[in-house]
């Protein structure tokens, strides 16, 4: 890993965050053993067209799953690693699929959310924005949640299934791609389209690609390193600095 580390210490690096970062913070991934859809329908909870068809029954399941998971996952090693670079000036940005905010919370300041926010909340007749915790309060009154000025039913600011990922921030993300030297995905599995097309502009671009994950990706015959491992774990080491001789 010694390569990596002096690729990391160069700057100019974009990391690209997926479900295995939040893994370890107490958040199931989507598609993994235990993850979220092998125990929920997708089609129904993640969907577009059935959110608009029966809002009760995502809200429901963010009632009684995601909002205890929301409330009690903290950053870990990996959140911290990556603010720690952004701290630095090693790193430019995140890109990330993972909806939880963590990224923020640990202090990352330029983070790219292409599935959006599940701490972001608008209705969807009048467009009033809701932080969670009077989408919270809505909820607690009623179920769906409803907007305080017009009545209409709240949505979460997050992609469904059926929607197009939101522009400026795929356009923001293809952007660093383009201009990173340094590529760093960390827990992806790089199999949900069109965010796994980033390792390839980047690689296209002059990049160099580094996988951090705890199973095989696609990209794998892409990267010039390949690191098994937990995120939690191997980020620590990587911007762990020598001590002084």
């Amino acid at each position: 890993m010694a390569g990596l580390k002096e690729a990391v210490a160069a700057g100019g690096v974009v990391a690209f965050t997926g479900a295995g970062v939040s893994a370890e913070s107490g958040i199931p991934t989507y598609r993994g053993t235990g993850g979220f859809w092998t125990q929920y329908d997708p089609d129904k909870y993640a969907a577009i067209d059935y959110f608009l068809t029966d809002p009760s029954y995502y809200w429901s399941f963010f009632r009684d799953v995601r909002r205890d998971l929301l409330h009690k996952a903290r950053p870990n090693p990996a959140h911290t690693a990556l603010a720690e670079m952004e701290r630095r000036g090693l790193l430019e940005a995140v890109i990330t699929q993972n909806i939880d905010g963590l990224h923020q919370a640990a202090g990352s300041r330029r983070v790219i959310e292409l599935h959006g926010s599940n701490r972001r909340f608008s209705c969807l007749d009048c467009g009033r924005e809701y932080a969670l915790a009077e989408a919270e309060a809505a909820l607690e009154k009623e179920l769906p949640p409803r907007c305080g000025e017009c009545g209409g039913v709240l949505r979460p600011g997050i992609v469904f299934f059926g929607e197009m990922l939101p522009a400026r921030a795929v356009d923001e993300a293809h952007d660093l791609a383009r201009r990173a030297r340094l590529l760093l995905v960390i827990g992806s599995s790089l199999v949900v389209y069109p965010a796994a097309q980033i390792p390839l502009i980047a690689k296209t671009s002059g990049a160099r690609l580094a996988l951090v994950n705890d199973e095989p990706t696609p990209a794998d015959d892409l990267a010039d390193w390949i690191v098994r491992g937990k995120a939690g774990e191997v980020m620590p080491e990587l911007v762990r600095e020598k001590p002084p001789a």
